[in-house]
């Protein structure tokens, strides 16, 4: 699709601002460039929506930055990354997308918003909201490499490296298995955690307590009753035992709770350290409810990181259920 309309769109925007130079483009100068190439409104017709992933298409590669058009639908995510030695800007042209840092803020961003940043930088980038989202990217240099991370507790570790881990880890666990006579598509429980978690999009206790904050994601404990009693537990979560938890949440149960009306719901399940929330989070998942997922660390990270708790004494009096 490179050809000489997306040449004209780009010309249209500003040629003061984009034509061709050997000079990389400063964070600032990316920012111009997208928040013009936005408001020029020509490439419009050249979006498409995808529900099975994000779309993208590069609208312009020159010498020195490159522009790209995303599209967005709920639940779609890039995941942490960065863009190697390449600075870059977006806009959001229409809807609402958020960018989820490592010990940050959720930053939430509107349509004319825009964000500039230099080399290296790892950020993910959702759209959680209940509509489509579009927005305007450029990299300079042109983007050429994109490097991906998964969080390890509150810290981002190169996919590779985790990838390594996984494959140590799944000779081990061939080894076991092919001990387990008649049974060869026996899994254990770290592969099953795994599986799970490569379905979530995972909070830290920061972004767990934002999401309930601004966009009305619920909490849900399903520690058992004696963890809850010894520990105390977070103002506001729904105590469901995991026993339930698929009957409360399933908005075509006859058991639901009242808030489970539809599958929308965002509901964020902790447990004590965060391993059977994730498993808890992944069968939600199964009864239709996408945004489910749980929080890393569960509710011990949740008090390390001095947020709100209800003391084990008073927990039992305002437990919704």
């Amino acid at each position: 699709m490179q050809l000489a309309t997306d040449e004209q769109l780009v010309r249209d925007a500003n040629s003061s601002l984009i034509a061709s130079g050997t000079a990389s483009k400063t964070p600032e100068e990316l920012a111009n460039i997208v928040s013009l190439f936005a408001s020029s409104g020509g490439w419009l017709d050249q979006v498409r929506l995808r529900t099975d992933h994000r779309w993208y298409e590069r609208l312009y590669h020159g010498p020195d930055y490159d522009i790209w058009v995303i599209s967005w639908m709920p639940g779609q995510s890039t995941g942490f990354h960065d863009h190697g030695d390449s600075s870059g800007a977006f806009v959001v042209a229409t809807g609402i997308l958020e960018e989820h840092r490592p010990g940050e803020q959720t930053l939430v961003i509107h349509p004319g918003e825009r964000r500039a940043f230099g080399p290296d930088y790892a950020h993910d980038v959702r759209n959680v909201s209940l509509g489509p989202a579009v927005s305007i990217h450029a990299y300079s240099p042109p983007l050429s490499e994109m490097n991906e991370y998964e969080m390890e507790g509150s810290r981002l570790v190169p996919r590779e490296l985790m990838s390594e881990r996984a494959a140590t880890l799944n000779q081990g666990r061939d080894v076991q298995r092919r001990k387990l006579e008649g049974r060869p598509d026996a899994l254990s429980i770290e592969q099953v955690l795994s599986s799970a978690r490569a379905r979530l999009r995972r909070l830290s206790p920061d972004e767990a307590y934002a999401a309930v904050a601004k966009t009305g994601a619920i909490l849900i404990d399903i520690r058992p009753e004696s963890q809850l009693a010894s520990e105390g537990s977070i103002p506001g979560a729904f105590v469901v035992e995991r026993n339930v938890l698929e009957w409360r949440f399933d908005p075509a149960s006859s058991s639901r709770l009242p808030v489970a009306t539809n599958h929308d719901l965002h509901a964020i399940v902790f447990c004590s350290e965060g391993y059977t929330s994730s498993l808890a989070a992944a069968a939600l998942q199964d009864l239709g409810l996408w945004r489910a997922t749980d929080i890393v660390g569960g509710f011990d990270a949740w008090r390390t990181r001095s947020l709100p708790i209800v003391a084990p004494s008073k927990a039992s009096q305002d437990w919704p259920r």
